[in-house]
């Protein structure tokens, strides 16, 4: 067997060829040769940074453990790059054009430029992104210790190993991390490095599987039967947990800060995602094709209790394949040490840019930004955070006791970062999300998720016991593994569904609750609007500024050769008037892009402010007074509006004011019409009633005479009284329908029979009796009273020599229409708005009446669903009269 000591000579060995690698890559780049280092290859190959050692090691301890559960790990990835591409160029897009280091700058630019946010994702990163550190530091313990079983004089010891690989690590990451500033500079020696290690680590992987296969199993078959009778071959889907865990590896594909790295902050070509998008899946593909048979055989080889995290070493040394085992374990070590290494250089960056270098601003005053060495002060903030990263992976690594599942591990730390997808998300696509929103809902999931899962998880006295059985002073519905009452839930299910969901809610809430600054404002348009505008606002109109101040600033940031080069190409953009170029809105906008992918968006415009933090204008000063004004406008906008509201109100109120004036004086000509009415019938009654009482010797035909008058008297008074009854009843809602069933022709004939019965006006009627076949279901006596009325009134009113009244018939809308028009003169035109009230009566009337007809006949058309109105421009009077469509069906 190969012995420890040869082991860790080839692992040294194989870190000094990474780091030959990495140099001659930043050499080439200095040296503007080496164009592959930018190809779609290199980036497709840097993003298999996602796959630690919790895939290389995991991936197969998962599947032995939970079955096919672990294929949750790469499915979310692969549902990112295939479904969600145009969402990653639009997060590309973002990163190129806000010159965003980190996603922690990303988020703090898209809200308002706020460096508090932008130290809470720091935070929250830091923390989420420790366990995961100590899990590739406990996968690399766990393979030494493999090969330390053997060999007990080795030279592994495993607590100073690991502080050595530990800190080994932290200076790969400072030498190959921390070069330079700008992050348009790309970290082409640390990618390089990630795209052999991605290699190295598909090659050893492949190469175990094919011996597990072909080696060990005998063959495609043998091992296709091995695993149909094996339990990991059972489809045994936990319906949450797949769903949780699909979600979570989708979410932090996007939020981790290495992943951040090397997918937006390296990014040289957004193009590069179109090729990412299918050459990664195959990626990841390649990467799980034998995780299954490695852990099928390592179950039936390997004595119970072995660990299945380690199957793809242990099952090569169980055959004594030495160096396969090797083999492997420069795969695994290549999976933990490139994730550690771009991981301590992403949270470095967040840590320098948002936590020290606003803290040194602020003890320097306002000199900080012209005085003292500043690139000196940031990249050894950067190296001091890569060596603070590194550490409390270690001390997590040593207080966990490294015992976990390194699936566990993995998916702890990916409940923590997930916490930042509703703020990036909605930062992205949302102009209404707010900086206010951000943070509560950051803070809101971030609590709940260290109260949930990592604390707990932690063990080791960092929650005690009683508290995870019982609750927080015994209020068993705040138990961090069944908050609310919800129990038996997988903790990490559990912790998710609540974090996540909070964190949300409180974010939408908060946001709509929240008003964004100017700032916010305009930056969320160009997030949101990327595509439309790529370039930074322009936010700095009104400040006066020293170039030469501006110059001493940028040397100490980015040094003295790239300052002077940006601002002798400044100069020659605005005409080469001078050496320096002035300072003008673009000018500024520019540097401040400029030197936020040095120290960040937040911290360069916070330096490039307190040089021009002299000037009494500010642009929140300015966005503010736009604000006003538009508001104002606004404002003014909607006093026009309400006047001319208050206008058409005044003026409808006018209109129903004289209406009411009318209506009121027809009642009063209606009162003297019924008075007159009535007395002059009863008049006659009387006069002629006592003619035959006291008048002696008449003869049969006076008696006759006398008797018809008081008759047709009597029968005038009845109908008046009978007008005024059926009046009164529609109005009061108390009439009863008769529904029947017959045809429109019918109801026209009876109509038409009854009001011209024993009339000698001579009034022609004429109709399209063909038209008239339409059945009705209606109330038949009350729609013929009405046809009755109408053509009652044109045998009366129509005063043409030779009268005539159409009648015509059609099916309109779903409606039955029935239109009535004579020939005569007509209604004049104010007087139209009146005819159907119950007190009209228009002048000129040859025929006398008390106006009541039109209005029973509204009454009794609005009873039966219909209506009846006046036909202006006609030639002569007409109404139509509509039959609801609903009365015809409920005949068929």
């Amino acid at each position: 067997m190969a012995t420890l000591n040869v082991l860790i000579l080839v692992c040294l060995g194989y870190v000094v060829l990474l780091f030959g690698v990495a140099f001659a890559a930043d050499r080439l780049a200095a040296a503007g040769r080496g164009a592959w280092l930018r190809s779609p290859l290199f980036y497709t190959l840097s993003l298999s940074i996602y796959c630690t050692a919790w895939t290389f090691y995991g991936a197969v301890g998962n599947a032995a453990r939970s079955g096919l559960e672990f294929v949750t790990i790469y499915l979310g990835p692969t549902l990112v790059m295939i479904s969600w591409w145009w969402g990653l160029r639009k997060l590309v897009r973002v990163g190129r054009s806000q010159r965003v280091t980190s996603i922690a700058d990303l988020i703090s630019s898209r809200y308002g430029k706020s460096n508090t946010l932008a130290i809470c994702v720091t935070v929250l990163a830091v923390l989420g992104g420790t366990p995961y550190i100590a899990l590739q530091l406990q996968s690399i313990t766990l393979s030494f210790s493999i090969f330390a079983e053997a060999d007990p004089t080795g030279l592994y010891r495993e607590g100073s190993s690991v502080f050595w690989v530990a800190a080994g690590l932290a200076v790969f990451a400072i030498l190959f991390g921390t070069r330079n500033l700008d992050a348009n500079e790309r970290h082409h020696g640390v990618v390089t490095a990630i795209a052999l290690e991605s290699v190295v680590k598909l090659f050893a992987l492949l190469a175990v599987g094919i011996f597990v296969v072909w080696g060990v199993a005998g063959g495609l078959g043998p091992m296709l039967d091995q695993i149909d009778s094996s339990e990991i071959g059972q489809w045994n889907v936990d319906a949450g947990r797949w769903t949780t865990f699909v979600f979570l590896s989708a979410a932090c594909f996007v939020c981790l800060p290495r992943m951040f790295q090397v997918m937006v902050v390296e990014n040289s070509d957004e193009a590069h995602l179109r090729t990412a998008a299918w050459a990664f899946p195959l990626y990841l593909l390649l990467m799980s094709l034998f995780v299954v048979p490695i852990a099928v055989v390592g179950l039936d080889l390997l004595p119970e209790g072995s660990n299945p995290d380690l199957f793809v070493l242990t099952v090569p040394l169980s055959q004594g394949n030495e160096w396969l085992a090797m083999l492997s374990f420069i795969g695994g070590f290549s999976s933990a040490t490139s994730m550690v290494i771009v991981t301590a250089m992403a949270l470095s960056t967040m840590v320098s840019n948002h936590v020290v270098m606003p803290i040194w601003l602020s003890t320097q005053g306002g000199a900080g930004s012209v005085s003292g060495d500043v690139r000196h002060v940031v990249l050894m903030a950067r190296r001091i955070s890569i060596a603070v990263v590194m550490a409390l992976g270690f001390f997590y690594y040593r207080l966990s006791g490294g015992g976990a599942a390194l699936a566990s591990i993995g998916f702890i730390a990916f409940a923590g970062i997930s916490q930042i997808l509703p703020a990036l998300v909605g930062g992205l696509f949302w102009r209404g999300a707010t900086r206010t929103g951000a943070l509560v809902g950051l803070t809101v999931g971030f609590v709940l998720w260290i109260y949930t899962l990592l604390l707990p998880e932690m063990g080791g006295g960092f929650m005690s016991g009683t508290i995870i059985q019982n609750g927080p002073f015994g209020l068993e519905w705040l138990r961090p593994q069944a908050l609310f009452g919800i129990e038996d839930m997988d903790p990490i299910v559990h912790s998710v569904m609540w974090s996540l969901s909070l964190n949300t809610v409180a974010f939408c809430v908060a946001s709509l609750l929240s008003f964004p600054s100017p700032l916010e404002r305009l930056q969320g348009a160009q997030f949101v609007n990327v595509f439309d505008h790529s370039v930074a606002p322009r936010g700095w109109s009104g400040f006066v500024a020293q170039s030469e101040d501006l110059m001493i600033m940028t040397q100490r940031i980015l040094g003295a050769g790239p300052a002077q080069d940006f601002f002798q190409a400044e100069s020659e953009r605005q005409g080469g008037r001078s050496s320096l170029p002035e300072p003008t809105p673009a000018f500024l906008e520019r540097l401040e892009r400029e030197l936020s992918g040095s120290v960040g968006a937040a911290t360069a415009h916070a330096m490039i402010g307190q040089i021009v933090g002299g000037s009494s204008v500010s642009v929140e000063d300015l966005l503010a007074v736009a604000d006003e004004s538009a508001q104002l406008l606004e404002y003014s906008s909607q006093l026009e509006t309400k006047s001319a509201e208050l206008t058409r109100t005044a003026r409808q109120l006018r209109d129903a004011n004289t209406k009411l004036t009318q209506i009121s004086e027809q009642k009063d000509n209606f009162l003297g019409q019924v008075s007159h009415e009535l007395r002059t019938p009863m008049t006659s009654i009387r006069a002629f009633s006592e003619i035959m009482r006291d008048t002696d010797g008449l003869s049969p035909e006076e008696q006759t005479r006398y008797a018809a008058i008081i008759h047709d008297e009597a029968l005038r008074l009845t109908r008046l009284l009978d007008d005024l009854l059926d009046l009164s009843v529609l109005e009061s809602g108390r009439v009863n329908l008769n529904m029947g069933g017959d045809t429109l022709r019918s109801v026209l004939d009876r109509a038409v029979s009854s009001a011209l019965a024993g009339s000698s006006s001579g009034i022609e009627v004429r109709r399209s009796k063909s038209a008239e076949r339409i059945p009705l279901h209606t109330d038949l006596d009350r729609l013929g009273q009405v046809f009755i009325n109408l053509i009652s009134n044109a045998q009366k009113y129509c005063d043409a020599d030779e009268p005539v009244l159409t009648i015509s018939a059609h099916d309109v809308g779903g409606q039955v229409v029935v239109d009535f028009a004579d020939n005569g003169s007509g209604i004049p035109p104010e007087a139209r708005s009146m005819v159907f009230e119950k007190f009209a009566r228009v002048s000129g009337e040859k025929a006398g009446g008390a106006g009541l007809g039109l209005a029973i006949c509204r009454e009794i058309m609005q009873r039966l669903g219909g209506e009846i109105t006046y036909l202006p421009g006609q030639g002569g009077p007409a109404f139509r009269v509509r039959v609801p469509l609903a009365y015809r069906q409920a005949a068929q």
